[in-house]
């Protein structure tokens, strides 16, 4: 149990800090909206000294496609769209529970708007309990907890596809037929909830969203071998989109980015030119361009835009984009009413104007929808969390299973035990 009246003591300390944190945070934007108004005539400059130096700068940042002062009206978007999320949990494996395996669980949604069709509300389980599911890891120092996290990313960005090449007039076109046939992929998707009511001459927007960032800052410390288990399924996921004419978009809330306040970095930088490796190789110390360290994008741009408005396209340049082909990663900041939020899409969804902005137009819609969040992503996160009835039903069913395959001596150890239970 927790202890507050021994806990109360830290809180006053801990307030003291927040509001010198504060301070120190509101003297930091204002050197930052500084060195952003001064970037607004030396943009094409500071781009170019960006891409000279490319390799020789050690931190992370972006580059600015657009003009820096851009703030652009979100359009509205068509009242008939559809929308489609995935989101993912899971049972991690535990060696006090009666077997060692571990469960991947996707939230599937699919909203669709003005065309008197029935949502689809579901979710996609898959157990994993063979030697190559639970150890294969072990070999490149994974551990296993880790390595289903990762399974879970990929296994998001492929049910995705599957899902919304499905659920559009683009799949009926192609057989409707694609994620939705044999096996387990098929469960939960009846033919009466994605048949297409619509002509095929119709077109009828859509988006394909997902909960977080699209550039999988985890993989940089991955070996080669196991980055080729995980990468791949999701690029050419969305490449199956892309072919569909199916625009995706990672939606991050909350973002801690700074790969924008990174760039006017290379403006504070008071060397003659950024030459990190050469004049400041530890990036962990104190060095003369964190002069605004600790604020994030959305600080910044939130003093730039108004509800409903978009800040200037940027394109990351993590390393671990040089991975992803021709499918680099952009990004914007809009504000969404309650918040900034990075928006990220792939290069091919940017390259469509007209695509890029329904993309955005129905974004905005699911926020206001969701009074502050997006609502397909929300019911996607639902439909995927495994609450603790849940659990408890998915061990008693493979408790039943165990039993009737004549295995003995089933159940959790006795420290699982002792732990759900107090004698005291």
């Amino acid at each position: 149990m927790l202890d507050l009246s021994k806990l109360a003591g830290q809180m006053r300390g801990l307030s003291q800090h927040l509001t010198a944190e504060a301070e120190a945070n509101r003297q930091r934007l204002q050197l930052g909206q500084k060195h952003l108004e001064n970037a607004f005539s030396s943009q094409d400059e500071l781009v170019q000294i960006q891409q000279k130096w490319r390799d020789r700068i050690l931190f992370a940042n972006a580059t600015p496609v657009e003009p820096l002062h851009t703030c652009i009206d979100i359009m509205v978007p068509p009242k008939t769209h559809t929308v489609i999320a995935t989101d993912g949990s899971q049972i991690a494996p535990n060696h006090h529970e009666i077997a060692y395996c571990y469960l991947l669980n996707i939230g599937r949604v699919v909203l669709h708007y003005g065309q008197n069709k029935h949502p689809i509300l579901d979710s996609l389980p898959e157990v994993f309990y063979r030697p190559e599911d639970l150890y294969m890891s072990r070999q490149w120092g994974i551990r296993t907890e880790e390595w289903m996290s990762y399974r879970r990313t990929a296994s998001e960005a492929v049910v995705l596809s599957e899902l919304a090449i499905a659920a559009t007039a683009k799949g009926q076109r192609d057989g409707g037929t694609k994620g939705w046939g044999d096996g387990e992929r098929g469960r939960g998707g009846e033919g009466e909830n994605i048949s297409a009511s619509t002509s095929v001459s119709e077109r009828v927007p859509n988006l394909a969203m997902v909960d977080g960032s699209l550039i999988y800052w985890f993989l940089e410390q991955l070996p080669f071998d196991a980055r080729d288990h995980i990468l791949p399924p999701i690029l050419q996921s969305w490449k199956d989109l892309r072919d569909a004419g199916i625009p995706l978009m990672g939606y991050l809330s909350a973002s801690r980015s700074i790969e924008g306040m990174n760039f006017f970095r290379l403006s504070a930088c008071p060397h003659k030119v950024p030459d990190c490796m050469s004049f400041c190789p530890n990036q962990m110390e104190k060095i003369p361009c964190k002069v605004f360290e600790g604020l994030r994008d959305s600080t910044l741009w939130s003093t730039q835009l108004k509800p409903g408005q978009r800040s200037p396209l940027w394109k990351s340049n993590s390393r671990i984009l040089d991975l992803y082909d021709s499918q680099q990663i952009y990004f914007c900041y809009v504000h969404v009413g309650t918040e900034i939020a990075r928006i990220e899409f792939p290069a091919w969804v940017v390259e469509d104007t007209q695509m890029f902005e329904e993309s955005l137009g129905l974004m905005l819609a699911q926020v206001h929808k969701g009074y502050g969040y997006p609502v397909a992503l929300a019911e996607a996160h639902n439909q995927a969390v495994v609450r603790g009835g849940d659990r408890s039903r998915f061990f008693g069913l493979l408790e039943r299973q165990m039993i009737k395959a004549g295995l003995k001596n089933v159940g959790t150890s006795y420290k699982e035990a002792r732990k759900r239970g107090s004698i005291a």
